[in-house]
């Protein structure tokens, strides 16, 4: 009888000490030295959300040394960046079909590569740094000229009424989207 009652008791607190634990580890993703954000609006009749994480310059030099030219990058800080739209919309005259996407870009110093790829939920880059895009996913690719712009502290992503831009440091990269 003594046994059957310690064993509960034990299963209990191994239960809650479990709970405890995950709690945790998930963190408050606001304390992030790259907090979460998202950007959202209206194009046309579609909703477009853009959720990412918001890194911070820092001082660092950001595109050609933090973010290397022309490679993948996962267009954010922590988990994979989400491109979400309700409806097909036409990005850079191209069609995207209504979904969930995650949003990689491939910087470079007079043209930049956004890819919509299909696998989400990923953290954004593998241990070695590359970005955690599986190209067999993608399912479009356009590109965008960046411009120069005021300073911006952090990541930001806008939902404009002619697409959305990224802007970061003093690089802002507008995508039309219609």
């Amino acid at each position: 009888m003594n046994t059957a009652i310690v064993k509960r008791v034990m299963g209990a607190l191994f239960a809650i000490a479990i709970t405890t634990l995950s709690t945790f580890a998930q963190g408050d993703k606001a304390s992030r030295p790259s907090p979460p954000a998202t950007a959202t609006g209206k194009i046309g009749g579609a909703t477009i959300t853009i959720t990412y994480g918001s890194p911070a310059v820092k001082g660092r030099k950001i595109f050609g040394e933090l973010v290397a030219y022309d490679k993948a990058w996962r267009a954010g800080a922590n988990e994979a960046t989400i491109f979400e739209t309700d409806k097909e919309i036409k990005v850079e005259g191209k069609t995207l079909p209504a979904g969930k996407y995650s949003l990689f870009a491939v910087p470079g110093e007079k043209e930049w590569q956004f890819i919509f790829n299909s696998q989400t939920g990923q953290w954004g880059i593998k241990r070695g740094g590359d970005s955690n895009r599986d190209p067999a996913n993608d399912v479009l690719t356009v590109s965008a000229k960046p411009a120069t712009s005021s300073m911006n502290e952090r990541l930001v992503y806008e939902v404009t009424n002619n697409g959305f831009v990224l802007k970061w440091d003093t690089t802002q990269v507008p995508v039309a989207v219609k």
